[in-house]
């Protein structure tokens, strides 16, 4: 048993394949990949193969009708193994959006091709330059036209929109002044990147201090099949939320696997290591920030699976899962910045992997919703304070 698993984890079976899968991406296909802000093709192409990415989808549609906590061992071992999720963890959220809410005629013709591989569904365009984590302030607008939408309007922070085949957008029908609540009057389309790049759709993209293939995308009367609207017209907000919920518990999960990763890379070397005659391990001021990231990570983790098991259940989770991510991405920044103290200038060596993985797990401090959002809705959701905007 790995020194950071004290107690028996869920899914061990799939935990066990999912490491022998990424066994076979070692620390020298992400450092080369990383060096030219290179997508991993054949590591999503692997896992899909595997059945990995396909885990929340009904087997009648081809997938393994699992649930979200079994999501969430997936991403937790990738990460554990110094693979990145990053790449290929949308599929996993985004498509409940479709699942939950789309037409049998829509889950029919996309969600088989989804599972096989077929497609990818690796987009989700929801943030905006100008409106922030404010979702209802956006400005994509969807105007109905015949039996299309056309879209204008621009998105930032789209991930992986260069390798996936469809999209969730999320765009305004009916303009935020004219809407009784500021969540209304927001519709989701889904879109085929395939038909819309260069046609209404430019996609331009971010470089950034890790490899997460994030653009920006630039709608210029896009036009969108009608049938393509997920749900009823107007409703699309709440769509989304539950797809919010379910991403910020997976990437959760995926904080916990960076945390184990970095606590077991520390504790190896701190036994290994030695300087004035003995291991450093020996020495309180290095046991103890070790200690500390394995208890605080042992703890994020117990609410990493409650907001997985309410999210299965059905239940109200949105607290569980906002307090999931901000616990665990703390958790694992701790154990990221005492993995590099333990390591000292080996920590900034590219071959130890350490450093890359620094750089990849302080993005979710940030995204996909920062530990201010996170706080500010615990106060006003869970303790009952007046909101202050």
């Amino acid at each position: 048993m790995p020194m950071s698993d004290a107690q028996p984890q869920s899914y061990p079976e799939i935990r066990e394949a999912v490491r022998r899968l990424c066994a076979g991406f070692p620390g020298e296909y992400w450092q080369r990949l990383d060096r030219d802000r290179i997508y991993p093709t054949e590591f999503v192409r692997t896992l899909t193969q595997a059945g990995f990415l396909s885990v929340l989808i009904p087997e009648e549609l081809g997938g393994s009708g699992l649930g979200l906590g079994a999501a969430t061992a997936v991403l937790e071992e990738i990460h554990r193994s110094g693979c990145n999720g990053g790449a290929c963890h949308a599929q996993m959220y985004t498509m409940g959006t479709l699942l939950k809410h789309g037409s049998a005629a829509q889950k029919a013709a996309y969600l088989p091709a989804i599972a096989s591989g077929n497609l990818r569904l690796q987009a989700f365009g929801v943030t905006e330059p100008t409106a922030g984590t404010d979702t209802t302030r956006i400005r994509t607008f969807a105007k109905r036209v015949g039996d299309d939408y056309v879209v204008n309007g621009q998105k930032i922070w789209i991930s992986r929109a260069e390798h996936s085949d469809l999209m969730i957008l999320l765009c305004r029908t009916t303009s935020r002044e004219d809407c009784v609540k500021a969540s209304d009057g927001m519709s989701v389309l889904l879109v085929d990147m395939r038909e819309a790049v260069g046609n209404g759709l430019t996609i331009r993209p971010v470089r950034t201090m890790l490899n997460h293939a994030t653009t920006e995308l630039f709608f210029d009367d896009l036009k969108v099949p009608a049938a393509n609207l997920i749900g009823e017209e107007g409703k699309g907000f709440r769509y989304i939320l539950s797809g919010m919920n379910a991403e910020r518990i997976l990437i959760a999960s995926e904080c916990i696997g960076d945390g184990r990763f970095f606590i077991d890379r520390a504790t190896a070397y701190a036994k290994e290591r030695e300087v004035f005659g003995r291991a450093i391990g020996e020495n309180q001021g290095v046991q103890f920030p070790i200690a500390r990231a394995y208890v605080q990570i042992a703890a994020a983790a117990e609410m990493v699976d409650k907001a997985a098991r309410l999210f299965d259940a059905g239940q109200d989770g949105g607290t569980e899962a906002n307090m999931a991510k901000m616990l665990a991405s703390e958790a694992s920044w701790y154990a990221a910045d005492m993995c590099v103290q333990t390591h000292g200038g080996f920590g900034f060596a590219e071959e130890y992997d350490i450093e890359r993985k620094f750089r990849e797990t302080r993005l979710y401090q940030v995204a996909p919703i920062s530990t201010n959002l996170i706080l500010s809705h615990v106060a006003t959701h869970a303790l009952g304070l007046p909101k202050s905007f």
